[in-house]
């Protein structure tokens, strides 16, 4: 038999641990599909209960200081699930890197913010880095735009990148319940964390998405470039009217090519519910790609969880056995340019606003004439009765308008006597 391909894992909590048991439980798999056995020869966990817990044999080495594994460890490839930009996960990274070793992370806060030099060093010292895990978990979406769409040039890339936001919004559409009750009921299932900011503030969202638009556009990883706006503020009404609109509300990641550059956001906004994304609910993820010659593609599945995120990560220990490493960012480091920007405000597109405004003659008027002077039309129109305060929802959809146009009446509009509240505008995507 062939000499085992030793890998060292830092971390054993719920994905590491599904990764510990996956490289068990499908051994025989493993070893026909890549050709050599795969051998867990070390491991490293603050709880050191872990190792018994799952059962590992006496052979793994024991840490409980992960940079000392990563220091003395022979494995060829150390995986990092212990997750954070910096800290022991981003010190892991750089011993791996400069030690020689191939490296395997999901880790997207550590590649959002330091991708690009981590991918110099990878390829400096000729090393395998896989983070196929960091983005979508099970979802295939890193090697699908590093290998499988290769030939095409992508023009377009948006997704549903954050379970959490997806769960939330599933169910205000499906129980016409808040926000806020269902985001502690989200909690208590586990689906989001006790402080949810990372999730339903768009943090998360950006990171994968400003990963995916490098990997899709050839460009570094820039966090700076994005906008990045979360779901807090989108309440059951706004769900209500999307629905009778015919829309959906999904927090997506969204990039795109144009000729003049590139822009690369996140944002809440309302899709058509003939669009196939519109139906991809609860916690499941999904990416679509627009290539040139490949033409739309769509991938769903389980975006986080033991078993999707261990698929993903042994599919990079998989990659690294059989030699299969693609460049860290889809080319060569010297062929990764960055392109210009084009910012969110220079957007041309639909939008849908929801006014809450005193329930007195002329408002309609006063509304319409500071749209009309920065040249936003309205497409659409609703009025309902009053609200639990002393106001009534105003709603309006536009016609295509520049963002900045929109934002500058919005701006004006806000101020008049008759608006109670600050207008909720949600872009509307045509997907």
């Amino acid at each position: 038999m062939s000499d085992s391909f030793k890998v060292a894992l830092a971390g054993l909590g719920t994905v590491g641990g599904g990764v510990a048991k996956l490289l068990t439980e499908q051994r025989d798999v493993l070893l026909k599909r890549c050709g050599r056995p795969i051998e867990l020869i070390a491991a490293a966990d603050k709880n050191q209960a872990r190792f018994d817990e799952l059962g590992l044999p006496s052979s793994v080495g024991r840490f409980d200081d992960a940079r000392e594994m990563a220091e003395k460890t022979s494995a060829d490839v150390i995986i990092e699930l212990i997750g954070g930009a910096n800290g022991i996960a981003y010190d892991i990274c750089l011993t791996a890197l400069k030690r020689g070793k191939g490296f395997i992370t999901a880790n997207k806060a550590m590649i959002a913010h330091h991708g690009n030099d981590l991918a110099a060093l990878a390829e400096e010292k000729g090393v395998f880095f896989g983070y196929e895990a960091a983005v979508a978990g099970g979802i295939p979406i890193i090697k699908s735009l590093r290998e499988g769409l290769i030939g095409n040039k992508i023009s377009e890339i948006y997704g549903i990148l954050n379970g959490t936001c997806n769960y939330i919004l599933t169910v205000m559409r499906e129980t016409g319940k808040p926000f806020d009750v269902v985001l502690a009921e989200a909690q208590k299932l586990g689906y989001a964390e006790a402080d949810p900011s990372f999730d339903i503030d768009g943090i998360d969202t950006a990171h994968k998405t400003c990963i995916l638009g490098a990997l899709a556009f050839g460009m570094p990883i820039s966090l700076d470039m994005m906008s990045i706006e979360g779901i807090r503020f989108i309440s059951d009404a706004d769900i209500a009217f999307a629905e009778e609109l015919g829309f959906r509300i999904k927090l997506l990641g969204v990039g795109r090519r144009y000729e003049n550059g590139v822009s690369l956001n996140v944002y809440p906004c309302m899709i058509p519910q003939t669009a196939e994304i519109a139906h991809v609910d609860g916690v499941f993820n999904a990416v679509i790609t627009e290539g040139d010659f490949v033409g739309h593609s769509m991938f769903v599945g389980r975006g986080a969880g033991e078993r999707p995120t261990a698929s993903a990560v042994v599919a990079d220990i998989a990659d690294a056995v059989m030699h299969r490493g693609s460049p860290v960012l889809s080319v060569a480091n010297k062929e990764v340019k960055q392109l210009p920007v084009v910012p969110l405000s220079e957007r041309e597109g639909e939008y849908y606003v929801r006014f809450d405004v005193c329930d007195r003659s002329g408002v309609v008027a006063d509304i319409s004439r500071i749209l009309g002077d920065e040249n936003v039309s309205i497409a659409s129109m609703l009025q309902r009765e009053r609200a639990a305060g002393d106001f009534v929802p105003l709603i309006m959809t536009f016609h295509k308008s520049k963002e900045s146009s929109v934002l500058s009446a919005l701006k004006k509009i806000e101020h008049l006597e008759c608006v109670v509240n600050k207008p909720c505008m949600i872009r509307i995507e045509r997907l």
